[in-house]
């Protein structure tokens, strides 16, 4: 069995570049013993992709029916404008350890088709359920039945990633993303249906003002709250202890509270709102923030506690360490190969980087759950692929 990268010596360490050195990336990869995990991975997706496309048929003949064709392609544009403010700046957050483009989709798609099935009907039954109470059905309906709601239809699918996708929710950042993608599609939905219906009630105006509550002024609503739950989920990932459990309902806990408190605040004082905004709405989207501001922080200095392992056992020289961890370097290392070798020099280098962060995370799986055939597989052929793609950026290396 060959050894463990980090664990050889320093004499043999040169053994292990010379292998790398005769790496043929175009080398055919050895076919898998059993077709049992493709055919498993086929048929999920294809479960997967028949479920959000039943859900899709479903929620668009619901605001086709409830909107009419041409003011439901009018709120879906408009709709579409906070997507360009929101899913950025959590692929911003993502970029140091991307995550596969297969589950951003998925979390985005839940979001927007199951999660806001989910809640239309959780949200009907709770007012029915609060029907023969004498409350205002309007407060009761925005304070206690939708965030509970939506947070769970929300909260599920993130909690889905977290189960069916372990080996890629390695941490606080990854629930972050997760959850704020998730969020980000429910709220695309949400806001198709309440821009629609500003339009058919008021017209243009009416979809203006609502366009700019929602959409400019508060698109990061929906997300902030979701990422309670993706913060708990990402605390769970870290420990890997059952006893995490409690945390995962306590962020579901938070995430409510959070979403009847600013539901709260537009509700019962919606007369006097530019003050409600500024006292409680404003200072919990810059705690939002400042928290995202943290966890990128954290994501940056734990690459670089990782990688710099590898350093020092000649996988990567401390300039790049240095580089993989900090975004504007690895912005203009970018820049530096597309300059010295041409949009290939860049690509290898962008595969370079993000190959990195996923060694880095697989170092720590191996560091918190010990040595296995998968993660070993995993890590080699990350160090293969990584030296392959710096040959093509740096010649004759």
């Amino acid at each position: 069995m060959a050894e463990h990268p980090l664990s050889m010596p320093p004499a043999e360490r040169g053994n292990g570049w010379q292998q790398l050195m005769t790496f043929q990336p175009g080398a055919p990869t050895p076919p898998n013993a059993t077709r049992r995990p493709l055919i498993r991975r086929i048929l999920l997706w294809s479960l997967v992709v028949v479920g959000f496309g039943l859900a899709a048929l479903v929620m668009g003949l619901l605001v086709t029916e409830s909107l009419g064709l041409v003011t439901a392609g009018l709120a879906i544009a408009t709709a579409a404008i906070a997507l360009g403010i929101v899913v950025p700046t959590f692929l911003w957050v993502d970029r140091l350890e991307a995550e596969p483009a297969r589950l951003l989709w998925f979390a985005f798609l839940w979001g927007a088709l199951i999660s806001t099935l989910g809640a239309l009907v959780l949200n009907e039954l709770g007012l029915a359920f609060f029907g023969g109470l004498h409350a205002d059905p309007m407060v009761v309906g925005a304070v206690v039945v939708a965030p509970v709601a939506e947070e769970l239809a929300k909260g599920l699918g993130v909690l889905l990633i977290f189960l069916m996708a372990r080996r890629e929710f390695n941490g606080i950042t990854d629930g972050i993303v997760y959850a704020g993608l998730v969020a980000a599609g429910f709220a695309f939905t949400e806001n198709i249906l309440y821009l629609g219906a500003a339009y058919t009630e008021v017209g243009t105006p009416g979809l203006v003002g609502l366009f700019v509550l929602r959409c400019l002024v508060s698109p990061f609503a929906h997300p902030m709250f979701t990422v309670c739950t993706g913060l708990a989920l990402g605390w769970a990932a870290h420990r890997r202890r059952a006893s995490s459990a409690g945390v995962v309902l306590l962020g579901y806990l938070g995430a409510v509270s959070l979403h009847a408190l600013w539901n709260y605040s537009a509700v019962a004082a919606a007369e006097s709102f530019l003050l409600v905004f500024a006292v409680v709405q404003l200072p919990l989207f810059v705690a939002f923030l400042l928290m995202l501001r943290w966890a990128t922080r954290r994501e940056s200095r734990l690459l670089r506690d990782l990688l710099t392992g590898y350093g020092l056992n000649g996988w990567f020289t401390p300039a790049e360490v240095a580089m993989l961890a900090d975004p504007g370097e690895r912005r203009r290392a970018r820049a530096w190969a597309r300059t010295a070798g041409g949009r290939r020099a860049e690509r290898a280098m962008e595969a370079f980087q993000d190959e990195s962060g996923e060694l880095a995370m697989v170092r720590k799986h191996i560091n918190s759950q010990g040595t296995d055939a998968h993660w070993a597989a995993r890590e080699q052929a990350l160090l293969d692929t990584i030296t392959a793609h710096r040959r093509v950026f740096v010649p004759g290396l």
